[in-house]
């Protein structure tokens, strides 16, 4: 297992231990502290203890080597257990906003004051895990990392949300004790924009969208500066898991044999290996110099 999946997956484990002990805290503090922004603030951290394992598991699978059953590896796993983590988000987002309008429509009591200290605790617990579960995801480059730390984030934002809310209750008194309620639906909110712009990105790994120039222009530029390449006719490149898989046409003179050209062939692949640890695999396929359909060779920066 690499490192980069070693960190990810202790980001993860970090996560389920911080939400379960947060779960459990705004669970109990909303049902005795009379505040459904608090209960439904505590649905969202069991539903990050979920999305974390889901994480955890989807790091895991996508490392797995290849094998005959699955040639290409496992590492659609890891946008997989992203898209899920979005797809409960949405879902957490639906169920809130049910409940929440329920709740407006029916008279109750006020939220009591203390459950306030309890949410600034929150607030401040879920913005450092956030930031530091984000970073993580940011350096390794996984989508699913990326979606835990968002999905921290966001019961941060539905914390400050109740904080709100339930402040407005009991500065408002008799009358507004359904502003902790309307913060509850203002969270839904939250959560579904999240859940959204987590799944958006996953879905594009699951679909092979090429990556960025950082990537592409990167491989075109390595193949090109190789000895004996005279053009690059075709390059795609997609996202596996943390890593890339390319295949490249490379053209080189006509008069090469065989073996010339399958020997040029090991140093573009070799050489892109070399320069970009993140690719993972190299398929080139070598083809006589045509001006008409070449691109030409990149300029070394």
């Amino acid at each position: 297992m690499s490192e980069s999946a070693r960190r990810g997956i202790r980001s993860a484990q970090f996560g389920i231990l911080a939400n379960t002990t947060l779960a459990v805290v705004k669970l109990l503090a909303g049902l005795l502290g009379n505040s459904y922004a608090l209960i439904a603030d505590a649905v969202e951290s069991i539903a990050d203890v979920f999305s974390s394992l889901i994480v955890w598991g989807g790091l895991r699978l996508s490392v797995r080597d290849p094998n005959e059953q699955y040639p290409f590896g496992y590492g659609k796993a890891e946008p997989l257990a992203a898209t899920v983590v979005a797809l409960m988000l949405i879902a957490a987002s639906a169920g809130i906003s049910v409940e929440a309008i329920a709740e407006i429509r029916l008279p109750h009591h006020g939220p009591a004051p203390w459950t306030l200290g309890v949410l600034i605790v929150v607030v401040i617990a879920k913005m450092l895990l956030s930031r530091r579960v984000g970073a993580v995801g940011t350096e390794i480059e996984s989508i699913a990392v990326q979606a835990d730390a968002w999905h921290h984030m966001s019961d941060a934002l539905t914390s400050a949300a109740a904080f709100v809310g339930i402040s407005i209750a009991l500065l408002g008194g008799p009358g507004w004790e359904s502003a902790d309620d309307w913060a509850a639906l203002g969270a839904a909110a939250i959560i579904l924009v999240n859940g959204v712009l987590i799944l958006r990105p996953a879905l594009a790994d699951l679909m092979d969208r090429m990556p960025g120039p950082d990537i592409v222009d990167a491989v075109r530029r390595v193949a090109s500066g190789v000895a004996g390449v005279l053009a690059i006719e075709k390059l795609a490149v997609r996202k596996s898991g943390m890593r890339y898989r390319v295949t490249i046409h490379v053209q080189a003179e006509a008069t090469l044999s065989l073996h010339e050209a399958h020997v040029l062939g090991g140093k573009v692949k070799s050489s892109i290996r070399a320069a970009l640890p993140k690719v993972q695999d190299v398929l080139v396929h070598m083809e006589p110099y045509e001006p008409a359909t070449a691109t030409p060779p990149h300029p070394a920066v």
